[in-house]
């Protein structure tokens, strides 16, 4: 689960999460390299040395999605060259970073800044903070007060990659969803069908699960559903039209493929004939699943909505 979610925000971010065009990226090991976009001109410190004119940076993507950079950090900056000063250096952006997306309403408690250092950074933050190396005088008012946790390589990269990606999560949704405005999602009750539905409310402390602009979108979702699933199908020869749902969650009531080919209707009519009335209106085998999805990501590559959703 967690992997194809990686792959998802990897797919995302990489088409649209730069202002200059697209940017292959990996997760963890770009961004930890990308965070700390710095222009040295010590010689020997060829590991650190990079181009903010030249290299996209996170930084550059932070910029383009929000329009605001972090207060204090600059795009182009020189590192100390002593490791450990270097050290506390991006561990501090670390938790600028955190800080600054926690107060645009993004949800990281879990997430601490050692762990979206490199490896290497890792390693001299621990033996630092547990006293096996000592740091410079003017690190010294640096120590972390709070639990130190010592992993090995291998638990340390799979740590990073879950912060990283919840990074990135929580900066699509405090930085990407606020755009859907609610002037583009009708009430609701507005549709004759759906006023003996449970309605979704959109008000900020109404869930402790979705925010108002996740439940803005299952709006969506249920309204589309709701006024095509009777034009999409009303033909159809497998299975009829589709029966009412209530659509609560991004995972489990997608996963037939019906309602997001509603959605996809809504704006394409044209894809009806050719292709959405062929999907199973009550899929009940893994082969009509799959059938389905089929489906559907070839409607999509037929608008060239491309945006490399596997089956």
């Amino acid at each position: 689960f967690f992997q194809k979610t990686l792959n998802a925000v990897k797919s995302w971010f990489t088409l649209f999460g730069w202002s200059k065009g697209q940017n292959p990226i990996s997760i963890p090991h770009s961004l930890r390299c990308d965070v700390c976009i710095v222009q040295l001109t010590i010689a020997q410190e060829k590991t650190f040395k990079r181009r903010a004119d030249k290299d996209k940076g996170f930084y550059d993507t932070l910029l383009h999605l929000n329009g605001q950079a972090i207060p204090g950090i600059a795009a182009s900056q020189s590192l100390p060259r002593d490791p450990v000063e270097r050290m506390f250096q991006l561990h501090w952006q670390c938790s600028e970073l955190l800080s600054f997306l926690k107060s645009k309403g993004a949800y990281l408690p879990h997430v601490m800044p050692e762990f979206l250092l490199s490896p290497e950074d890792y390693v001299l933050w621990t033996e630092v903070n547990t006293g096996l190396r000592r740091g410079s005088m003017r690190s010294s008012g640096k120590l972390s007060s709070k639990r130190i946790f010592v992993l090995d390589n291998r638990t340390f990269e799979t740590m990073s990659k879950r912060a990283w990606m919840d990074v990135l999560l929580q900066m699509y949704k405090v930085f990407v969803l606020p755009r859907v405005s609610s002037r583009l999602v009708p009430d609701p009750s507005s549709l004759e069908s759906l006023q003996n539905m449970p309605g979704i409310k959109s008000e900020p402390l109404c869930s402790n699960i979705y925010s108002r602009y996740e439940r803005a979108v299952l709006i969506w979702l249920n309204k589309h559903y709701e006024k095509n699933r009777k034009i999409v199908w009303k033909d159809s020869q497998r299975g009829g039209i589709p029966p009412m749902r209530w659509i609560v969650n991004f995972d489990q009531d997608l996963l037939d493929g019906l309602v997001l080919a509603a959605q996809v209707a809504a704006y394409c009519p044209y894809l009806i004939p050719t292709h959405f009335i062929k999907m199973y209106t009550d899929p009940q085998t893994n082969e009509q699943f799959l059938h389905n999805s089929l489906i559907l990501v070839k409607a999509l590559h037929a608008i060239s909505l491309d945006i490399d959703i596997k089956v």
